[in-house]
Formats: structure tokens, C-alpha cells, sequence
């Protein structure tokens, strides 16, 4: 029986895998070794995950997260281990390589994130070959939940959108200044409260300049991170994640004002990382 998880910031999507074929998955809340300490971790691990398992004797667990780089990852395992009596491999990898081995299988492309956070790599069908640094939602995240979020909350503060938008987006959420301060700068998890904005912006989308922003954030990303690839002009470029499954409009129009082609776009991983896993991929 193995284990498999693929979490973002927001949330972390658990699968049990006995046979070769998923037998029950369980939704937690997000991890992120950049934003959490290991108690906190493992204290959602045990509160959220471990009473929903049929058994803690798992033999192998393979963790892909947001935020798992190799300095991160020993975090990880030693939350995972607090909780769970693995008897085999405990392998924890990064977020991106679920994205890729979920999108490209055992073929070279490009995938793509874009979720809660954004990320993007070459991939040769077996590993990552180039990575561009994300840097996070503050100075980068291009086309992510929490840069949209940062963008519309930024634009209704600025009056830099038109008054009916403004209007539309008080009256949704009845926050002061002072109110997206406290949440931006000194509560924690601030990628998350800016997530939480989207749903306004696919509400409204079919006005231009909703419409407009989140197609620009979108070119963003393309310009770049994906522009830094070799053979971006010709290879197929795929993308996992909420935001690009819920805006594929806008990223599509993106992806042809900038020249490239449009792979696999999918919610999330999960479906093809259990193929990966059993071998059928």
C-alpha cells in the first residue's frame, strides 16, 4: 500500500493506492515548509489525515509540495514520519515535478503551475532539466491565485479599475484598508487571503478590464519563465492547477498572443501521478 500526495499552499489532495489502483483519497489543508514549522505540519498530518486512513502502516509515501526544495524537504519526512509507520521509501519532491510527471508521463515538455503559486519547468520526460525560480508571490508568482488576488486588490485600492468593479467588490467583501493590510502584511499566510479574491474576478471576467488583468498576468508568466526554455516556440506547454483550469479562456488567449501551443491542462495532478506510480504511464 502506498501514499501519494500532491499539495499546494491551499490544499493537499491525499491518495491510498493498494493494487495498483486508488482505493480512497482524503483532501487536508495545504503544506508549505516555507510558511510552517514541522509541528504544524504534522499536527494537520494526525488531526486531518491520519483518522480518514484505513491504516498508518504505509510502505512507501511519496510527497510532491509547494514549497518542498531540498533544503525543505527533510521537514517533510519528519512530519510525515511522526504519524505514519513507513516500512519503505519516504521520498518528498517538489510540486513541479508532480506537475511535469502528471502532464508530460515519460515524454519532454514543458509544464506548468498555476495554482495558489506559479512554476514552470523543462522536463525531459524522466527529470527536471531547467527550472525558473518562481520567487514567490511578492517578486514573482506570475499568473498565480495570490498574484491575481494581489493585482485586483492593488487596482480596487489605486481606483485603477472602473468605479461598477470597485462597487461589486466592496459590496462582496466589506473590507476597510486598514482590513487588507492586517491580512497582507502581519497575519499569517497572506498567498492564502489573496487566493480567496479570485473567485471574484471569475464572477466578473466577462468585463474587459477583469478580463484584461488576468489575461496580462498570464502573458507575464509566458514572458517570463516559460520564454526562458528551450523550445518553447514548438513543444506543447501543459498546466495543472485551479487557476488555469478555471481561466483557460484568458490563458489560452495568452498562450496565442505569445506565440505558443497549448498542451494538457488538468485541475490536478493526482490522476496521473497514481499511472506514474503503477507503472502505466
Amino acid at each position: 500500500m502506498i501514499l501519494l500526495a500532491d499539495s499546494g499552499s491551499t490544499k493537499t489532495d491525499w491518495c491510498v493506492v493498494d493494487g495498483g489502483k486508488a482505493i480512497q483519497q482524503v483532501k487536508t489543508r495545504g503544506t508549505n515548509p516555507f510558511f510552517q514549522t514541522e509541528d504544524e505540519i504534522a499536527a494537520e498530518i494526525q488531526s486531518a489525515l491520519v483518522p480518514e486512513l484505513p491504516t498508518t502502516e504505509i510502505s512507501d509515501v511519496f510527497f510532491y509540495g509547494a514549497g518542498c526544495t531540498p533544503e525543505k524537504q527533510p521537514i517533510l519526512e519528519h512530519a510525515l514520519k511522526r504519524h505514519l509507520h513507513i516500512s519503505g521509501r519516504c521520498e518528498v519532491a517538489s510540486d513541479m515535478l508532480a506537475a511535469a510527471r502528471s502532464l508530460c508521463g515519460h515524454q519532454p515538455g514543458i509544464g506548468c503551475i498555476l495554482g495558489t503559486g506559479s512554476n514552470s519547468c523543462a522536463y525531459d520526460g524522466e527529470k527536471i532539466t531547467h527550472n525558473v525560480s518562481p520567487l514567490g508571490f511578492i517578486l514573482g508568482d506570475e499568473g498565480s491565485g495570490a498574484v491575481l488576488g494581489k493585482l485586483l486588490v492593488g487596482d480596487v485600492l489605486k481606483r485603477q479599475l472602473p468605479q461598477e468593479i470597485i462597487d461589486r467588490f466592496n459590496e462582496k467583501f466589506h473590507l476597510t484598508n486598514a482590513d487588507i493590510i492586517e491580512r497582507v502584511y502581519r497575519q499569517k499566510l497572506p498567498n492564502r487571503f489573496l487566493a480567496s479574491l479570485v473567485p471574484f474576478l471569475s464572477e466578473n471576467l466577462s468585463h474587459p478590464a477583469v478580463y484584461q488583468l488576468v489575461e496580462n498576468s498570464f502573458r507575464s508568466f509566458l514572458q517570463r519563465n516559460v520564454k526562458q526554455y528551450e523550445g518553447w516556440q514548438r513543444l506543447p506547454i501543459g498546466f495543472v492547477g485551479s487557476i488555469a483550469y478555471y481561466f483557460r479562456q484568458p490563458l489560452e488567449s495568452a498562450l496565442q498572443k505569445e506565440g505558443m501551443s497549448l498542451g494538457r491542462v488538468i485541475q490536478a495532478p493526482m490522476e496521473g501521478l497514481v499511472a506514474y506510480h503503477t507503472g502505466r504511464i
